[in-house]
């Protein structure tokens, strides 16, 4: 196995970089700044289309970052199964991953049905007034919530993707493999300690039913 994959944690970390900054800052940057505009039936189109900007570039960091996760989990196999602890921070990464997926794709849906809403007023990006018709309300309020859900799941990601790293090191490393060989080594005794339990509970039962 290579030691190193520096192509893969490239795009990994620089896809995953952009997935968390563009979120953030189009949440607070471009929602905010639109929120801004003293023509409120304008707020709506400005920020649909600077998130309309954003989403190739988006969906080209996450299709990296995608690649990159999966060619480090292929990379890395060995370690998942040999290190104790690798193949739990490693669930927890793919849960978190597909979770953001998830809200980061109907944040989309929400978006594109925003922008063919025309140019109702509204108090801010995420925010409806009196005169906003139910249906962009509706959609405003859920954006609301999932604006700052992608920052906080692609956050806790980078997290991870750094515990992960703390795990590569060889002390980290020699700890797991000898934690996971240890589980090994004890379970035949295990097994040897239930089974003798077993048998004196038989004979137990046994003789006092004599």
């Amino acid at each position: 196995m290579s030691e190193r994959h520096t192509a893969l944690r490239s795009m990994h970390d620089l896809g995953l970089a952009a997935w968390f900054g563009g979120s953030l800052m189009g949440a607070l940057g471009v929602n905010g700044a639109a929120a801004r505009i003293s023509d409120s039936t304008q707020r709506l189109p400005v920020a649909s289309a600077g998130w309309s900007r954003w989403t190739p570039v988006n969906a080209a960091a996450i299709g990296a970052h995608l690649a990159g996760a999966v060619g480090e989990l292929a990379a890395e196999s060995p370690r998942v199964f040999s290190q104790r602890g690798v193949g739990k921070v490693s669930a927890v990464k793919t849960a978190l991953t597909i979770g953001a997926l998830a809200v980061t794709g109907y944040s989309r849906l929400l978006g594109m049905r925003l922008e063919k809403a025309g140019n109702p007023p509204v108090q801010g990006t995420t925010e409806p007034n009196y005169q906003t018709p139910s249906d962009v309300a509706s959609c405003q309020r859920q954006m609301k919530l999932l604006q700052w859900a992608v920052p906080a799941l692609t956050g806790a990601l980078v997290v991870v993707t750094s515990y992960m790293g703390e795990q590569q090191k060889p002390g980290q490393v020699f700890r797991g493999m000898m934690g996971r060989a240890g589980g090994f080594m004890s379970a035949p005794s295990t097994i040897g300690k239930l089974a003798a339990m077993g048998t004196a509970n038989r004979q137990r039962r046994m003789a006092m039913a004599g």
